[in-house]
């Protein structure tokens, strides 16, 4: 005779394998019909800028891949809190999708709270690529290489200013950071865009500025800004003669804006398996590849959780830096 705690066991047993199974069979058809309306992509920054530009390209082409819509929503507002917390929110359907940048490892240091967990409110799906920015001078700066730069600086604690596009953006940390591991003291300018930071260091208003590449290429050429170095781990195509950080001398700098894909927590395996291939493919086409290095961005597919350990790293390099620094949080 079966003991009741032998039955009890069996019957717990039984309903838990139903309920894998019901949720494996959820999964598969939700793979299968993925997607099955209009796929929003929200992109947290405005429009006309780097990331939406990136972000647009790479929804044209998941449209053309599925023959579904892909329409992006630029939901801007708080360094990309604003759109993260929508997606957060949303439905784990698959049909909602959040453009990612390295701002998002950032605000929860920075920010003294937080309507979203960066790690556990969402789940991850592919890294796009990196974008190492470029250490631009005003040419009438008396300086041709950062180590020339860094011994000016010295020369002139706090008189040398840059700018960037606000406090904490990341722009104002990579110079920080530089400032922090050379020794010298910098005078930081926050401006509302990077844009308007831009046109200030061509008219002289500003020394310096850790620029994208993609908008600064043309005034590097033109002899309007003289480049020094770039931030990333290797050499940006557009810029080949240009050295990196790390080869000027700065000992392990490795700053870049990376972009990456996530979902809302709870989205079926299925699908973000589905997502990453496709974005395997996209990321490896020859033509989105030039595309993407036009703008100075490095293509940069893999797995989903490759998101994750960029986001946990980032966040603790910038909390170290924070901790130094005495940057204030918002």
């Amino acid at each position: 005779m079966t003991s009741p705690l032998t039955a009890f066991t069996r019957r717990t047993a039984l309903a838990a394998l139903a309920s894998i199974a019901a949720t494996s069979a959820w999964s598969q058809a939700a793979d299968a019909k993925f997607p099955s309306k209009p796929v929003t992509l929200v992109v947290p920054y405005a429009a006309g800028g780097g990331t939406d530009i990136v972000g647009r390209l790479m929804a044209q082409k998941l449209s053309e891949l599925w023959g579904q819509s892909v329409v992006v929503d630029n939901r801007t507002g708080a360094n990309g809190v604003i759109g993260s917390s929508h997606v957060a929110k949303s439905a784990p359907d698959g049909h909602t999708l959040l453009l990612v940048v390295g701002s998002h490892a950032i605000n929860p240091v920075l920010m003294k709270s937080m309507p979203y967990d960066t790690i556990n409110d969402f789940k991850p799906v592919s890294m796009i690529g990196a974008a190492p920015y470029v250490l631009v001078l005003y040419p009438g700066i008396p300086a041709k290489s950062v180590a020339e730069l860094v011994a000016l600086a010295k020369t002139k604690p706090g008189k040398l200013n840059y700018g960037s596009a606000g406090l904490a953006s990341l722009a104002h940390l990579a110079a920080a950071l530089f400032a922090n591991d050379t020794g010298i003291e910098l005078t930081h300018v926050p401006y509302k865009s990077s844009a308007q930071s831009s046109i200030d260091i061509i008219t002289g208003r500003l020394d310096m500025q850790f620029a994208t590449v993609g908008p600064t290429l043309e005034n590097i050429r033109d002899g309007k800004l003289r480049a020094l170095a770039t931030t990333g781990s290797k050499r940006v195509s557009s810029l080949p003669d240009a050295p990196t950080m790390m080869e000027a001398g700065v000992k392990d700098y490795d700053v870049a804006l990376w972009l990456a894909y996530v979902m809302p927590a709870g989205t079926p395996d299925p699908i973000i398996t589905k997502l990453n291939r496709a974005m395997s493919e996209i990321l490896t086409d020859a033509d989105v590849v030039e595309n993407l290095q036009k703008h100075g961005f490095d293509p940069d597919p893999g797995p989903p959780d490759a998101v994750t350990k960029r986001i946990h790293s980032e966040t603790e390099k910038w909390r170290a830096l924070v901790a130094k620094t005495g940057i204030k949080p918002e």
